[in-house]
């Protein structure tokens, strides 16, 4: 019997996995309005705008943009019209994550070994065709209205899929600022709703666990959550299930599906190789970022060794460092980026561990209910 917390090694082999899953395809976003969420993703966190879709491509019921950094892609979907799905979904949620799709070598065989384990399918597995080649994709229902898309595109050379032309010439807002890729997605879901959403990611999409935090691992005075790593296969995805913990006042959790209006993803991590060169650029293009107390650097040095940056300078930027037995990793919070307290960001550089910053959740998390405190939700 495995203890809790403690991570399983083997990593499936794609022989013995039903649903290989080559990695985080795109997320797609349903806004009010995706110009100017273009915009600040561009201005503020350096995506590139590559691609679009709208009337003038002959989509006349919304339009998208899609942005890049690196190996990150965003898609930036708004309704032309007042009523209809992605209308309904933006006046329940506020903006936030509709689909986290995800590159298959199949998306046929993805639909029907999922469906045939129970998942609720969406979209049944279509073709798209342009001149650039062709793409496969199909989807799943998940938690609250999130949705898994099924994405092939090993025929496809087009800019992203068929329907959207290439923004031709440079990009004169984007900066980048050192975003390499998505580490991983964080799910909240409803009271006692996170082992059915594990049972899920294990029966329906052959997943494991990969790490369990409850209550006594995340909790402060006042608040507390349970979490579940859940990863594939090759472990290329890894996706948290947060819910909440019984504490004496309202946790983030809470909050979260109060003003969002049900489960969904609560905050998407996304990696660099710099943190305080990426941290630096985003504060100077207008990232806010939780902040912990400065008596958390004393004895930093004390608490996780040996590390190769200065801590004055992760002092200055308010960067949190963690260490298990692999290594140390190094991992900062935006605030939210919604007027609503729903979906913020993680920056985090990894030296060698594969964790989660389990010796930060207590400094986060009061970090957070400060500013719980400040809107008056806590």
């Amino acid at each position: 019997m495995r203890q809790l917390g403690e991570e399983k090694r083997t990593v499936t082999t794609s022989q013995e996995d039903f649903l290989p899953i080559e990695g985080t395809d795109h997320l797609e976003f349903y806004v009010g309005n995706a110009k100017q969420a273009a915009h600040f993703y561009r201005s503020a966190l350096g995506f590139r705008l590559v691609a679009y879709r709208g009337p003038e491509t002959g989509t006349r019921e919304c339009v998208s943009y899609v942005l890049e950094q690196n190996k990150i892609r965003f898609v930036l979907t708004t309704p032309l019209y007042p009523t209809g799905d992605i209308a309904e979904h933006i006046a329940r949620h506020g903006d936030g994550v509709k689909s986290i799709a995800l590159t298959v070598e199949n998306t046929e065989r993805a639909w029907e070994e999922t469906t045939r384990r129970g998942a609720i399918g969406l979209q049944a597995p279509g073709l798209l065709t342009d001149e650039h080649g062709s793409a496969r994709c199909s989807s799943i229902k998940i938690y609250g209205d999130t949705i898994h898309t099924f994405v092939e595109r090993s025929s496809y050379r087009g800019v992203f899929l068929p329907g959207f032309i290439r923004v031709a010439g440079p990009d004169r807002v984007a900066r980048d600022a050192g975003l390499l890729h998505v580490d991983h997605i964080v799910g909240n879901v409803g009271w006692n709703q996170m082992n059915t959403w594990v049972e899920f990611y294990q029966h329906v999409m052959g997943f494991r666990m990969f790490k369990h935090f409850d209550d006594r691992d995340i909790s402060t005075e006042y608040s507390a959550l349970m979490s579940k790593v859940m990863t594939n296969g090759n472990e290329k995805i890894r996706f948290p299930i947060n819910e909440p913990a019984e504490g004496r006042r309202k946790s983030q959790i809470e909050e979260y599906l109060d003003f969002y209006g049900g489960p969904g993803v609560q905050h998407i991590a996304m990696a660099t190789h710099d943190i305080i060169d990426t941290v630096s650029k985003l504060q100077n293009q207008g990232i806010e970022f939780l902040r912990v107390p400065t008596t958390y650097y004393e004895d930093l040095a004390g608490r996780v060794g040996k590390i190769d940056e200065p801590i004055d300078e992760l002092a200055r930027l308010g960067i949190l460092v963690d260490r298990d037995d692999e290594g140390y990793m190094l991992q900062i919070f935006t605030k939210p980026v919604e007027d609503r307290p729903t979906l913020f960001y993680e920056i985090i550089q990894r030296k060698g561990s594969r964790s989660f910053g389990k010796g930060n959740f207590r400094a986060l998390f009061e970090a957070i209910e400060r500013e719980q405190a400040n809107r008056g939700n806590l």
